[in-house]
């Protein structure tokens, strides 16, 4: 398949258009996907709409459902914020900094055998506007916001969409399966019912 020059995204909008435009195709290009995320210049003015906060915990926001090929969405992370360590289902998942820093720290997977502390491979701090990229052949993540002073805000993007993960207890490797809700859709808060098992990414 031959490797096709992308025009630089100029807005979120576009950013879109030109994912949608390479998902239609079943062999994803990884790096082509970070490439394409990573040109586009964050503008906040473009994703504040998506971006909505609670005191208490990360939320995640639905921005485009990617035709069924991928989700594409904003989490938006307080002061002090953090995910569980947890899975990828098996799905690709990208994750862009639109503003902040957000702390990724790599998880072996848990020997069913052993008990105790999960092994850390490794960790990094991603600055804005830079994209990571994991799978569950790389291993499990846990995602922070270290800050305690700013806020982060992150575009995720998973392909194919998931519903469910599983979550880890970094002490046992003890495992949870939960389910995967949205804050809100569109730039709309989703109805409460459905965001009381809000669990991680």
């Amino acid at each position: 398949m031959e490797h096709t020059e992308v025009v630089k995204p100029e807005t979120l909008d576009d950013l879109i258009k030109t994912l949608h435009h390479i998902f239609e195709s079943d062999n994803i290009n990884v790096e082509e996907v970070q490439d394409i995320m990573e040109s586009y210049e964050s503008k906040p003015q473009e994703w504040m709409k998506y971006a909505k906060f609670d005191q208490y915990r990360y939320t995640r926001n639905l921005v485009d459902s990617g035709n069924g090929k991928f989700n594409l969405m904003i989490l938006c992370w307080g002061e002090g914020h953090g995910s569980s360590i947890h899975d990828h289902t098996d799905s690709h998942c990208f994750m862009k900094l639109l503003q902040g820093q957000l702390k990724e720290t790599l998880f072996s997977w848990p020997d069913s055998k052993a008990h105790g502390d999960m092994t850390q491979k490794s960790q990094r701090v991603l600055q804005e506007n830079r994209v990571a990229y994991i799978n569950d052949s790389l291993g499990l993540h846990r995602v922070e916001n270290v800050s305690h002073t700013e806020c982060a805000v992150s575009l995720h993007l998973y392909s194919p969409p998931f519903e469910s993960c599983q979550t880890f207890d970094q002490r046992t490797g003890h495992k949870n399966t939960v389910k995967m809700t949205f804050w809100s859709k569109y730039g709309e808060r989703t109805p409460f019912e459905t965001t009381i098992s809000q669990e991680n990414n």
